[in-house]
C-alpha cells in the first residue's frame, strides 16, 4: 500500500472527497507505522529464538548449537571426568533436539520480516499510480503471516514442551542441579515465553494490516470510479461545446439572422412613411 500521499492530491478534493481523501491519508499512515512495527517484532522474535537457545544450551555448547566448547564461564567447568562427558553428550543431544525450533522460528521470523519490508518499499506510490491487484497480494500475505504467526507460536511451544519432556533433558537437569544449577531445568525458560508472546505480537499486527488493506482497496477503488466518472462527464461535455460553436456559425443561422434584420428595416421604413403622411395632412 502506498506510503507517499501527495499534497496536490488533498487540494484537489472537496465536499465528498475530502473526507475520501482525509481516511485514505490517515490509514495510509497508519499502514507505514504497522509495516515498521512489524519488521521490528519480526527481528525481536529472530533475537528472542537465538536468545533462548543460547540460555539452554548449556556449559559444553556453544551457544546452544552443539559445538562442542564451553558457553557458560568458559574459564571454569564444575564437571570432571566421566561427568564431564556425560554432561557434554547430554547437551549435544538437548541442543540437537532443540534445532528444529530454531531453525525454523529463525527462517519464519527472518522470511516475515524481508516479505515485509518488500510490500513496504514496492506500495511506496502515489494514490493514482496504485493497483488494486498489489494490495490485494498485500491483503493475502498479512492473512497468511496472521495465521502462520499464530499457527508457528503453538507448534513452537508444543515441540518445546516435548523436548522438555523428554528423559535427555530430566537427566540433564539432574546433573545440573547436583552442582547448584537450577536454571536448567526441564520448564518453558524465559527466552520461549517471549517467543511466543511477540509472536502473537506479531500476528495481531499483521491482522491489524490486514483490516487497513481492505479499507485501502476500497478507498482506492472510489478513487479511480470517481476519476473515471469526472473523465467520462469531460468527454461528454466537450462535444456539447463543440456542436454549440457550430450551430452559432451554421449558414441556417445566419439567413434566419439576415430575414431578422431586413423584417425590422421593412418596419422602420413603413413608420417612418405613415409620420410623413401624418406631417402632410397637418401641414
Amino acid at each position: 500500500m502506498s506510503c507517499a500521499f501527495t499534497p496536490w492530491e488533498c487540494q484537489t478534493c472537496a465536499g465528498k472527497r475530502s473526507s475520501t481523501f482525509e481516511i485514505l491519508f490517515r490509514t495510509d499512515c497508519g499502514f507505514c507505522i504497522l509495516k515498521f512495527v512489524e519488521i521490528t517484532v519480526n527481528l525481536l522474535v529472530l533475537v528472542c529464538v537465538g536468545a533462548a537457545q543460547a540460555s539452554v544450551a548449556g556449559f559444553t555448547s556453544l551457544g546452544g548449537f552443539g559445538t562442542g566448547s564451553f558457553s557458560l564461564n568458559s574459564a571454569y567447568s564444575p564437571f570432571e571426568g566421566t561427568e564431564l562427558q556425560e554432561v557434554r553428550e547430554l547437551d549435544m543431544q538437548f541442543t540437537q533436539m532443540r534445532a528444529p525450533c530454531v531453525y525454523g522460528g529463525v527462517a519464519f521470523s527472518l522470511t516475515a520480516a524481508v516479505l515485509t519490508l518488500v510490500f513496504l518499499v514496492v506500495g511506496a506510490k502515489p494514490i493514482q499510480q496504485l493497483r488494486v491487484g498489489l494490495l490485494a497480494g498485500e491483503c493475502a500475505f498479512n492473512l497468511l503471516a496472521s495465521v502462520g504467526y499464530v499457527a508457528a507460536v503453538g507448534l513452537y511451544l508444543h515441540f518445546v514442551s516435548q523436548v522438555n519432556s523428554t528423559e535427555v533433558c530430566k537427566r540433564r537437569e539432574r546433573l545440573y542441579a547436583r552442582r547448584g544449577y537450577t536454571s536448567m531445568n526441564c520448564v518453558v525458560q524465559g527466552g520461549d515465553a517471549a517467543v511466543g508472546l511477540f509472536g502473537v505480537a506479531a500476528a495481531c499486527l499483521y491482522f491489524a494490516s490486514f483490516v487497513v488493506c481492505i479499507l485501502a482497496i476500497r478507498t482506492v477503488r472510489a478513487f479511480q470510479s470517481h476519476t473515471a466518472k469526472a473523465q467520462h462527464s469531460q468527454g461528454q461535455a466537450q462535444p456539447q461545446r463543440h456542436s454549440t460553436a457550430k450551430a452559432k456559425h451554421s449558414p441556417k443561422s445566419s439567413i434566419r439572422d439576415r430575414s431578422v434584420r431586413s423584417h425590422h428595416a421593412v418596419h422602420r421604413t413603413s413608420e417612418n412613411s405613415h409620420n410623413v403622411q401624418a406631417l402632410a395632412t397637418l401641414v
